[in-house]
């Protein structure tokens, strides 16, 4: 999972806290160490593999170490994004909104498509796809973001559709609400932080859905 800040680093210490080795996937190395350090901190194990997530190739070649070394993956958390710039839609920037499909939509199929072997090794496996409210809520200014969250959405239902039927692996989107995020900050300049959820909280409950023998096509939205 992307896991150098956020929700991403929040959601890989509670996976760890409950046993998981986690694999850390991030371009910013400072964060994915001070992530891997507060895993092991609390006792924890974790990996850190520092890659663009936009390149493909990349994601392939750490697929392909990962099936060397462990032979299966039990647990995928589609949470590769970028906010881009909150625009009118006749004003969306092409090559901005190119690179914003590219990581929200291209990076996570690439990372389906890289982990789908190995997924199917898991006797249990289990991927979680992190999404908006604007996904399924058009909402002005946010139709850039809100495309990427829609398009990811049916790409991981339609995954998991394909799915069923050939294993027990299962697939839920997770919808965060308002978090005290980097992301929700850019987004809203001003906003006070003191009444949104910690990070930590959509990372446990995360962790808890993972755990769980939920129904593949489940959709939370994680309140508090």
């Amino acid at each position: 999972m992307a896991a150098s800040r956020g929700i991403g680093a929040a959601t890989a210490r509670s996976l760890a806290a409950r046993g998981a080795h986690v694999l850390l996937v991030g371009r910013t190395v400072g964060g994915l160490e001070e992530t891997e350090e507060a895993i092991y901190r609390a006792g924890g194990t974790a990996t850190i593999a520092p890659l663009d997530l936009a390149d493909g190739d990349s994601i392939g070649r750490l697929a392909a170490a990962l099936g060397e070394r462990w032979g299966k993956l039990d647990l995928l958390v589609l949470n590769a994004a970028m906010l881009g710039t909150l625009t009118p839609v006749p004003s969306i920037d092409a090559k901005e909104f190119s690179r914003l499909l590219t990581l929200n939509v291209g990076a996570n199929q690439a990372l389906i498509a890289a982990f789908d072997p190995w997924l199917r090794q898991s006797a249990h496996p289990r991927v979680a796809a992190i999404t908006s409210s604007v996904g399924q809520e058009p909402r002005a200014y946010w139709g850039a973001y809100g495309a990427s969250k829609a398009a990811l959405e049916t790409l991981a239902l339609a995954y998991a559709d394909e799915m069923a039927g050939l294993g027990d692996l299962r697939v839920a989107i997770v919808d965060p609400g308002a978090t005290a995020t980097a992301m929700r900050k850019d987004a809203f300049p001003g906003e006070d932080e003191t009444k949104l959820k910690s990070p930590s909280v959509v990372g446990e409950a995360i962790a808890d859905l993972l755990a769980s023998d939920f129904e593949t096509g489940t959709r939370i939205r994680v309140s508090g």
